[in-house]
């Protein structure tokens, strides 16, 4: 049955029998092919594409297709080894055209993961469709990594201006401004500024490698990536000190804040724990839907510091090690949104006798501040903040398409169809980001000025868009029905006798 429908839909749109089929419905959302499709009628008309080729077999589709990619990388090697400057960097137009045949590359590569989009599984059959970031789509590119690890070796030999070091600080820090190798260095600059290198005998060369591991274990999805893992740090780092925090705890604490920030979206698949749970996933089954992402991202973590050149512990004693560990999973652990409520609300009890000297007291303050620094983004400036809205709803949109296709649950906020920038602000802003960051302030009113006054602005802005939207929704629909009405009165006046 399957199979004939199959046949029917791709002789319906002339397409051959490696072609990748998508079918739209009338309001233009994308549907599965499936027996179970409602029937196609004058009014609900459906709308079928070709949009991909998936080619058989093991010849690579840049081959089949008539394009040698590895000549043209060649090419490109030869230009940059002509063009290089000593100790500098390639001209912007060279890194350019690198990029430019990275993502062809890349897409190419990555064509055959449109499959999700059409003819390519029956989903009826209960199996889980193949995620759109699986193994294979996320494979490291090997050449572009060693671009980025020698030009971020090259860059930490060249000292970072004070003035770069004081912006570092900053909860206003743009990261868009930035590229990954720089990040790398000034992920090293805060380790260096912290005293961390003294203080826990960790040398250079091991801290770098193990940055450089880090960054390699970042997926390259839309939001959980290399730079999120960035902004993260930059914010646990600017809050470091601006609320003076070697005054409150000691050294190994700030260690334990650092790295994980640094550490704590490692390997992001780019779906959330509710898709794990529900699509019953190899991560799901492993951790037995007990914060599976979370307890993907310290297994990481601490098989990276497993490896000798990249263990920057290596020289803390056994118990400094054990404190790191412990303190390394209780925060990452609570990044896991599920235990969010959970975590504000035990700290909130603990607000009118917090003792930093009390253990269970100062793991809830260091889970906190984690939190804080992980949910950040409408801290920055508005022209930092939005694009990276932009990239969290690419990333949940993707996940909730492959949800619908698959039958799983789909959350209100990650569904297209329902979900506005401002809308999906507004509520996030208001029940997620201030009660967190007030009851942070409660403690330490310091940051009332550069963390909560900034949320506060962005909430206004967001009502105002949201406002705007809808005042503009009513005068369309004030405007059509208007239209419809003189349509109605001029054909009323057209047939009088």
């Amino acid at each position: 049955m399957n199979q004939l429908l199959s046949e029917t839909f791709r002789s319906a749109a002339e397409a051959g029998p490696n072609d990748i089929l998508k079918l739209y419905n009338a309001k233009g959302n994308l549907i599965n092919i499936s027996p179970r499709i409602p029937d196609n009628t004058p009014d609900t008309r459906y709308t079928l594409d070709v949009v991909a080729a998936q080619c058989p077999g093991d010849v690579p589709l840049a081959e089949q297709l008539g394009f040698d990619i590895g000549a043209i990388e060649k090419r490109l090697q030869a230009l940059e080894k002509r063009v290089f400057i000593e100790n500098g960097d390639l001209p912007s137009s060279v890194l350019s055209i690198h990029t430019k045949v990275e993502e062809f590359k890349n897409k190419l590569q990555g064509v055959e993961h449109l499959s999700w989009l059409g003819l390519f599984k029956d989903i009826s059959s209960g199996t889980s469709l193949q995620p759109f970031w699986d193994k294979k789509s996320l494979q490291r590119d090997t050449d572009h990594d060693k671009h980025i690890y020698d030009k971020y070796i090259r860059m930490s030999q060249v000292q970072i201006t004070d003035e770069v070091r004081q912006y570092l600080r900053k909860p206003t820090f743009d990261n868009w401004q930035w590229d990954e190798p720089e990040m790398l260095v000034l992920l090293q600059q805060m380790y260096i500024d912290l005293g961390f290198l003294t203080k826990f005998n960790i040398e250079l060369p091991i801290l770098q490698n193990w940055l450089f591991e880090i960054y390699r274990n970042y997926n390259p999805v839309p939001f959980h990536n290399f730079k999120h893992c960035f902004m993260v740090t930059q914010m646990m780092y600017g809050l470091t000190w601006l609320v003076d925090l070697p005054s409150m705890v000691d050294d190994i604490d700030v260690l334990i804040l650092l790295t994980s920030a640094i550490c704590h979206d490692l390997g992001h698949p780019g779906y959330n724990n509710a898709y794990q749970i529900n699509a019953k996933t190899e991560l799901a089954l492993r951790y037995n839907d007990i914060s599976p992402l979370e307890n993907h991202h310290c297994s990481i973590a601490f098989e990276i510091l497993e490896k000798p050149n990249c263990n920057i512990l290596a020289n803390l004693t056994k118990d400094q090690y054990r404190r790191v560990r412990e303190g390394m999973i209780k925060c990452i652990l609570a990044t896991d949104m599920a235990k969010h409520n959970e975590i504000v609300n035990n700290f909130k009890a603990l607000l009118d006798v917090f003792d930093v000297n009390n253990k269970e007291h100062k793991y809830l303050l260091l889970m906190i501040l984690l939190k804080t620094a992980d949910i950040s983004n409408e801290v920055r400036p508005l022209e930092v903040a939005e694009p990276w809205i932009e990239c969290l709803l690419e990333e949940f949109f993707i996940q909730s398409d492959i949800e619908k296709l698959e039958g799983l649950p789909v959350a209100p906020f990650m569904d297209r169809e329902k979900v506005t920038k401002s809308s999906s602000q507004i509520g996030f802003i208001k029940y997620v980001l201030l009660p967190l960051f007030e009851a942070l302030g409660q403690l330490l009113p310091v940051i009332e000025k550069d963390i909560i006054g900034p949320v506060r602005n962005a909430l206004d802005y967001y009502t105002q868009m949201q406002k705007a939207m809808e005042e503009e929704k009513e005068r369309n629909a004030s405007n059509e029905k208007s239209k419809q009405n003189g349509l109605t009165n001029k054909v009323k006046g057209d047939i009088k006798v």
